[in-house]
């Protein structure tokens, strides 16, 4: 038995079923203490979660690469031993996989149905799209009361717009997506809540294929339900759980990275100045290294070993569940050197904010492109912007499966 099989860490609780622990008290926007004591010890140790069981915890960026690019390691959570985030997630995941689930050339299939329409070339041609959604919100922040909410007046509204625009579905829906979601994702809601809110998903989904069908439009999942349902290349479950899983990762995240972006800038004024006289090539490298800084997934990559894997002098043996918590990777000093400052002029392309390997995040180039022109034109065209209240009082949601802000009072 090795050192760090020996003593356990409790990092989970049955209480508070969740990874990691609560973050810095001193600044929310970094990691838990726990964790970056963790990567200083060793690239991996046991953790308990909160049903008992003890994967590995990488704490350190070439380990968590090496991983999550080896074919002996899976994120199918069918798999024996996998890590699940939550009860709720390990008695419901037989009714239906999301593609992050997925190996092999199920994966492959479904994979490469939604590549093409997020191709950088193809995400270009949306940027009038987008300026437009992003002025029409910094319009209407400009011509509402002070102060107000960011989260709920802009860093949500957006990426629901843009989205909704993508996929081709009614954005006057987004209170009931947003709500929805939120039920499924986060922690202290209800199982039969969170269930009926994934059936309402589904069964509205599946209606809307069906209009899709008979009504198509330019959008793409009309373009999926035409091409490829008709063609039989997809079956109608497979289109929803395809549609839920663009829909879901399109809204949360990049509502989140909005409004903790912005929020690390306020924080960060010296960086404000960087951001502001960039040009285009030094505005995409400032959102790369604020995608490296903040962390968006709360409960880290989880996957297993089918195989046994020799690394970094342990062995992982198959059947054992794996956790990698990009926001430690992020920080690694010896990739990232001075990795806890916000630098807008480093060379942070090396993040895994959107994963690495098979199951990097095909939508990245849309992420990107919003969060480059939401920050330009924020900066731009608000120059003022500052918080209402003290930072030590704002609201973070830290219970669920993503992590950022529930409200952020601001005022120019």
């Amino acid at each position: 038995m090795t050192s760090s099989q020996a003593n356990v860490p409790d990092l989970e609780s049955t209480t508070i079923p969740y990874f990691p622990m609560p973050r810095a008290s001193g600044c929310p926007l970094d990691p838990a203490p726990e964790l970056t004591e963790l990567q200083e010890q060793a690239p991996l140790v046991r953790v308990r979660l909160w049903d008992g069981s003890t994967p590995w915890l990488v704490t350190r960026h070439a380990e968590q690469c090496a991983l999550l690019s080896d074919r002996r390691v899976s994120a199918d959570w069918m798999q024996p031993g996998y890590p699940f985030h939550n009860q709720f997630l390990r008695d419901h995941h037989g009714e239906g996989q999301f593609l992050t689930a997925m190996e092999g050339p199920e994966h492959l299939r479904l994979r490469r149905m939604i590549a093409r329409p997020f191709t950088p070339r193809m995400v270009e041609k949306l940027r009038p799209a987008i300026q437009q959604i992003v002025d029409d919100r910094v319009d209407a922040l400009l011509a509402g009361p002070k102060p107000t909410d960011f989260v709920s007046e802009f860093a949500l509204p957006i990426p629901s717009r843009v989205i909704c625009h993508v996929l081709g579905v009614p954005y006057q829906h987004h209170d009931f997506f947003h709500h929805a979601i939120r039920a499924v994702t986060e922690s202290d809601v209800p199982a039969d809540v969170a269930s009926k809110s994934e059936r309402e998903l589904y069964h509205y989904l599946a209606k809307l294929i069906g209009h899709k069908l008979s009504h198509p439009d330019d959008g793409l999942l009309s373009q999926l339900a035409t091409e490829r349902l008709d063609t039989g290349q997809l079956n109608r479950h497979e289109l929803v759980m395809l549609v839920l899983f663009l829909l879901i990762s399109g809204h949360e995240t990049t509502a989140s990275m909005i409004a903790l972006g912005t929020l690390a800038l306020l924080l960060h004024p010296d960086q404000i100045a960087v951001l502001r006289d960039a040009d285009e090539a030094g505005v995409a490298g400032a959102v790369d290294e604020l995608l490296r800084y903040l962390t968006t997934v709360q409960p880290g990559r989880r996957r297993v070993a089918v195989e046994d894997i020799e690394i970094a002098g342990e062995l992982i043996r198959a059947g054992e569940g794996l956790i990698l918590p990009e926001e430690i990777g992020n920080r690694d000093e010896s990739v990232f050197p001075g990795a806890g400052a916000l630098d807008l002029r480093r060379d942070a392309g090396r993040h895994l904010a959107f994963g690495f390997g098979v199951h990097k995040c095909t939508g990245q180039p849309l992420a990107r492109l919003e969060l480059q022109i939401v920050f330009t034109a924020l900066l731009r065209r608000i120059p003022t912007l500052a918080l209402a209240v003290d930072p030590a009082d704002l609201p973070f949601m830290d219970d669920g499966l993503g992590y950022g802000l529930k409200g952020m009072p601001v005022t120019w």
